[in-house]
């Protein structure tokens, strides 16, 4: 019987730090490599993710948005 390793939790609160530290250049460079595996990923078939929006669309739909998101973040943060 093997114990459960809440290895994910790790990784959350690191990504958290991360874009803590880093604001909206963190949250544009998360997003946009997520977007460009889930672009790969779709053109190589995937349609159904593990992903909570399950149609791959829909996710790259979403990381699409917060990649604008952040960006508008950033330009926010440097004209003030």
């Amino acid at each position: 019987m093997s114990t459960y390793d809440p290895l994910r939790l790790c990784v959350y609160a690191t990504i958290a730090l991360l874009t803590w530290i880093l604001g909206p250049v963190a949250v544009v460079g998360f997003a946009v490599l997520g977007f460009v595996g889930y672009w790969r990923a779709r053109r190589a078939g995937l349609t159904r993710s593990k992903c909570v929006l399950r149609d791959t669309r829909l996710v790259l739909a979403y990381l699409g948005a917060i990649a604008l998101a952040g960006a508008a973040g950033l330009v926010w943060q440097l004209a003030t």
